[in-house]
Parts: structure tokens; C-alpha cells; sequence
């Protein structure tokens, strides 16, 4: 075998390059490699190959001396690999010279992430694209995922990091999870986040603490029904206060999903962070105002109308406290901490209240216990609905009582 191989040399190729020829000549190399001598004296690379057994095939890999004669025996080499294993070499030859004409970019990468990921698995998904769209893609969107190396990343990061360090540490962590997702399923290689975490390039995000006071929870309940807000975020605030559920699950939610006749609210998997379906039930109190939303949306198929874009919706929740005049910043989410904190005040008991705001149980309780604890739930929406409407009568000395003594 040894003597089939490396029959040219470099001292030959220049001999027989430049040369006219009456005729095309191939001069063999070995193992299927041919150097082509066109009458013109060009030459160039061809791989000869049978697949299957079937009709010759010839591939040509490139042009002498562009491709030198090393090069041209490890494409070669690399052609009988692929032979070896099924595959056709001039298909895969084709592949891979596509991909270095064309290579994949940073922008490439992180869409095929999004979507093939992302959008069914990630919440806030429209606002990680508009941030995306503002401070990575006009950077380094265009430019190929293997070239872009880590200062590169760093220099996005760091002007993101100087307004928004919390913002840079979010984007940094999804961005680094869609190279790691487009590695593993090897639709490109990049290991240039790697080596980073978040405080390289920005902040952790501190866990929220924020709870409404009773007279800022009294007051923002009266301008609910006071007309303060649009329809939107008015029937949105009422949803959110009143069951403690995430903005998410009242923004996807279609009329569908409220069953006024057995008084439940389901929301689906899919509409759930984690991913479990989530029964609530509806107290008494919301159902006049809820047979009013569907009656007026149904055929729009959402409950609140129209589907908006959650960082509109976000953006609209971070301005109440100043419309309100509070004092201390709070957000949509932060309700979600005020109903559990009161709840629990109030003597709800804490598994109740977890089971109310959607979270999964811990421990062996959430493999054996699956119980909605429906009665309980439905107890405690009823004394938090009468809560808030005490709190928002203008009592200043309003006492919050045990669940047991209201």
C-alpha cells in the first residue's frame, strides 16, 4: 500500500505546471488522488471514488498551487473518511465549503437557539430579542461565531454593564446557554463564553424583597376601580392581585381557560413556568367581573383582549408606584410577593399559599402529595378579597386578623 501512496512531488507538480499538453493527463498520487493537467498546463486536484460499488465518480477539490499537494492529500484523506462511513464526498465536500463561504455568525446562532429553544422553554422571550436587538446584534451580529472572540463579547457586555449591570448579567447568561445549545447539537463551535460568569460582565440579580404596604396595596386597589388605568392594565392589576399569579399566566390567558360554572381557573403546562398545570379557584367576588371579560373577548380568544408584548407590559407595571406616588420602587411581580406575605399573615397556611401562587411543592410532599387542596384555596381567596376591600376603604387603622377570627 505504501508504494500506491505519494507518488507526486512538489518538484514534479512545478514541472508539469504551466505545461501545454495536446491532451488532458492525470497523474495519480495514490488511494484515489489524481493531479489533472488541463492542455493549458492548469492543474487541478480530483479525488476518484466509487459509492456503493456503483459508477466512477470524480470530485475535484481544488486548483494547483492554490491547494498545495499536503493540503490536497489531507483532502483526500478526509474524503475516503467520509466514503468509509457511508456518506457521498462530494456531498459533504459541497457542505463544508458552503459553511466556510458562508459561516455561521453570532446572530445566526443565538436565532437558532431561540428557536429551537428558546421561545417554547424561555419567559420574557421578547424582551431578551428587542435587547438582543439593540446591544448584540449591531456589535458582532454579522460577524462569524468562530472569529468572535471573548474581548469582543466583553466589549458588548461592558457598555450594557455601565446603565443596566443586571440587564448585562441576563443577556451574558442566555447568550452563553445558545452557544453552549448550538455546540451540543453542532450547528457551530464556540467556546468563547466559557470561561466567564456574571460578574465578569455585569450583576447578579438580587432577590426582590418588596411588599406593598396595606395603604400602598389600599391605594392601588382604589385606583383600580377608580378608573385610573386603561382597561387593560386595570382588568390585568385585578387578575394579578387577586390570585397572586404570574404575569405571564394572566397575559397568555384565554377565555377558555375559566370555567365559571365548576368556578376554576386552569392554567395550562404551557402557559406555566414550571411547566405543571395549575388549577385555581375563582371566589365569588370575581365572577360578575370576569363574565363581563369573557363575554366582551371571547371570540378574541384572550380574556384580557389582546395578546401585548411583555416588555410593554413590564415597562407599564415598573411606572405604577410613581403614578401612585409611593415612595419605594415595585414591580407586577412584586404582587406576587405581597398576596403570599399577607396570606401568611393573615394565617394561611404556607402550603396552601405556595399551591395558590403555582409553585411546586418541595421534597416528597411533590411526589406524593397532589392534592389542588381546592376548599382551602377557595377559603383563602375569599378573605383576601375581603381584605383588599378594607384596605382600600380609606381605614388608616385597618389590623390584619388570623384567618381564623375574620
Amino acid at each position: 500500500m505504501a508504494a500506491e501512496l505519494n507518488k507526486l512531488s512538489d518538484k514534479k507538480l512545478k514541472a508539469l505546471h504551466g505545461k501545454e499538453r495536446d491532451a488532458i493527463e492525470f497523474f495519480a498520487d495514490g488511494a484515489g488522488l489524481s493531479a489533472k493537467a488541463s492542455k493549458a498546463g492548469g492543474i487541478s486536484w480530483v479525488f476518484t471514488y466509487r459509492l456503493d460499488g456503483k459508477k466512477l465518480n470524480r470530485l475535484t477539490l481544488g486548483r494547483y498551487p492554490d491547494m498545495p499537494l499536503k493540503q490536497a492529500r489531507e483532502t483526500r484523506d478526509k474524503c475516503r473518511n467520509w466514503l468509509a462511513s457511508g456518506k457521498d464526498p462530494k456531498l459533504q465536500f459541497d457542505l463544508e465549503m458552503q459553511e466556510s463561504l458562508k459561516p455561521v455568525t453570532v446572530k445566526d446562532a443565538i436565532e437558532y437557539w431561540i428557536e429551537n429553544y428558546g421561545r417554547d422553554n424561555r419567559a420574557g422571550i421578547d424582551k431578551l430579542i428587542a435587547q438582543l436587538n439593540k446591544y448584540i446584534y449591531p456589535n458582532i451580529g454579522s460577524v462569524a461565531l468562530s472569529d468572535c472572540e471573548t474581548r469582543y463579547w466583553l466589549q458588548c457586555f461592558d457598555k450594557i454593564k455601565i446603565t443596566s449591570p443586571v440587564s448585562a448579567g441576563y443577556i451574558f447568561q442566555l447568550c452563553k446557554q445558545a452557544l453552549r445549545f448550538c455546540r451540543v447539537r453542532k450547528f457551530a463551535i464556540s467556546n468563547a463564553l466559557d470561561d466567564l460568569t456574571i460578574p465578569d460582565v455585569g450583576k447578579v440579580q438580587n432577590k426582590g424583597d418588596r411588599v406593598l404596604t396595606d395603604s400602598e396595596l389600599g391605594q392601588l386597589w382604589r385606583s383600580i376601580n377608580t378608573n385610573a388605568h386603561i382597561p387593560y392594565y386595570s382588568n390585568l392589576l385585578t387578575i394579578l392581585i387577586v390570585f397572586g399569579c404570574r404575569t405571564q399566566e394572566s397575559k397568555l390567558s384565554k377565555c377558555s381557560e375559566w370555567d365559571l360554572n365548576s368556578m376554576l381557573w386552569t392554567v395550562p403546562k404551557e402557559h406555566s413556568k414550571t411547566d405543571e398545570k395549575i388549577i385555581r379557584p375563582i371566589p365569588e367576588y370575581m365572577k360578575s367581573f370576569l363574565e363581563k371579560l369573557i363575554r366582551q373577548n371571547y371570540k378574541n380568544t384572550y380574556l384580557l383582549g389582546e395578546l401585548k408584548d411583555g416588555a410593554t407590559v413590564a415597562q407599564y407595571g415598573i411606572k405604577i408606584w410613581k403614578k401612585l406616588g409611593h415612595t419605594e420602587k415595585w414591580t407586577l411581580h412584586d404582587l406576587r410577593r405581597t398576596l403570599a406575605t399577607k396570606l401568611n399573615d393573615m394565617g394561611i397556611v404556607p402550603h396552601v399559599v405556595e399551591q395558590l401562587l403555582g409553585h411546586a411543592l418541595p421534597g416528597i410532599m411533590a411526589i406524593y402529595n397532589k392534592s389542588q387542596y381546592l376548599p382551602e384555596k377557595l377559603d383563602a381567596l375569599n378573605k383576601w378579597c375581603e381584605r383588599l376591600d378594607l384596605l382600600a376603604s380609606n381605614h388608616d387603622n385597618v389590623v390584619i386578623l388570623k384567618a381564623g377570627k375574620l
